[in-house]
């Protein structure tokens, strides 16, 4: 992932889009130019005294005042707009001001707080041309055609209102998205980190162990424990080299790396019995069946599994058992022996069960994992149906 789009990611997770202001801003900014322009159309159209031309310009600054301060109250601007319409029509002239009024109708549809006060001063908009009606002498108002036109931008305005409201919670749902696609890619690379360099360590440390216990008496011994502690090292940085490969593989050119399946797990047990672990391993069925995802989940958690073996149980033997049976692989790793692991270190995080229990239960499986009276048992359970997400998209270990 290049830089920039790394930056746009994290902007658009902490809900800053870096886009121009929200449209219904620039809407609310144009507000008391069409006020503006109606005023200057009555005041052209159907010139009046003086007095009426400045009850004219009173909805303008009105507008004008609640496009910049969002603390005024609707009802005081419906207010500010309605009198001064009203009181300027009692001649019969300046007709045209009832724009302001059809004006007025979208401004409380788009922006009132609830659907309660929108319909409140919408009806007050709506009863403007009959209050007309009742001052005017003679009465020569088209009522029943203002009225439409108050009603029909109320009505746009509502629609304008849902739109936004829509927006707002679709930007909502995609922020969460983002958050959550984050928090799933860290958990990920937790993992794939933890299963490789803590399987690496365990068997690195094993091996150094074991010739430091017999450096003095037997320094052949030793050397050959160091050559194999060398060997699991270099394995470790090719599946660092891997893992650091399918992380990148999404944004850079080129084939991705191999990933690992459950037909390596016998190549898995060999290295782990190179490294001085007694670990015998026992499959039924055909592996080459286990769909790729399925078989990523049994590798790694057979790999954190023989790790945890190496780890807090090195003098001890372990049986790994795979079985593929009823649509589903079943994966057995039971230690037998001295175990001085998880189970009695309270202070350490459990990762490492932490990692195996996301994978199995990602693809709708099964794991558990716990002492027995000979030792520590590992025992899971994954259907081959999951190896898809329901949006068609292959799941990643």
């Amino acid at each position: 992932m290049s830089d920039e789009r790394a930056a746009q990611y994290s902007r658009r997770v902490a809900g800053e889009s870096g886009r121009a202001p929200p449209k219904g801003d620039e809407l609310r900014r144009l507000i008391p130019l069409i006020a503006l322009a109606a005023a200057l159309l009555a005041a052209v159209t159907d010139p009046s005294w003086t007095l009426d031309l400045v009850l004219a310009a009173v909805p303008v600054a009105a507008f004008a005042v609640w496009s910049f301060r969002r603390d005024v109250p609707l009802l005081l601007v419906s207010v500010a707009v309605v009198v001064p319409v009203v009181a300027a029509q009692r001649s019969g002239q300046l007709e045209p001001l009832f724009f302001e009024v059809s004006l007025l109708a979208f401004v409380v549809a788009r922006w009132s707080s609830s659907l309660r006060m929108a319909v409140a001063l919408g009806v007050l908009a709506a009863a403007t041309p009959v209050a007309v009606s009742l001052v005017q002498n003679p009465s020569e108002i088209a009522v029943a055609i203002w009225i439409i036109g108050i009603v029909f931008p109320w009505v746009l305005g509502r629609g304008f209102a849902r739109q936004a409201q829509l927006t707002t919670q679709l930007e909502t749902a995609q922020r969460e998205l983002a958050e959550q696609a984050l928090f799933a890619e860290r958990r990920r690379i937790a993992r794939d980190v933890h299963d490789f360099v803590g399987h690496g360590l365990a068997a690195v440390m094993l091996q150094v162990t074991s010739a430091r216990h017999v450096l003095r008496r037997d320094p052949a011994s030793a050397e050959e424990a160091l050559r194999s502690a060398e060997a699991v090292g270099r394995l470790s940085m090719e599946e660092l080299r891997r893992t650091v490969g399918l992380l990148r593989s999404e944004d850079e050119a080129g084939v991705a790396p191999p990933l690992p399946s459950a037909g390596e797990v016998a190549e898995l047990v060999e290295h782990a019995r190179a490294a001085g672990l007694a670990v015998e391993l026992r499959t039924r069925g055909d592996l080459s069946l286990v769909p790729q995802t399925v078989g990523v989940a049994v590798y790694r958690i057979a790999q954190e599994a023989l790790a945890n073996a190496a780890r807090h149980a090195p003098r001890a033997r372990t049986l790994l058992e795979l079985e593929l049976t009823d649509g589903q692989v079943r994966l057995v790793a039971e230690t037998t022996g001295p175990v001085t692991g998880p189970a009695t270190d309270g202070e350490r995080p459990r990762y490492g069960l932490v990692g195996m229990r996301e994978r199995a239960v990602a693809l709708g499986g099964e794991i558990s994992a716990g002492p027995t009276p000979e030792g520590w048992r590992v025992s899971c359970r994954l259907p081959l149906a999951a190896s898809e997400r329901p949006d068609g998209r292959r799941r990643r270990a």
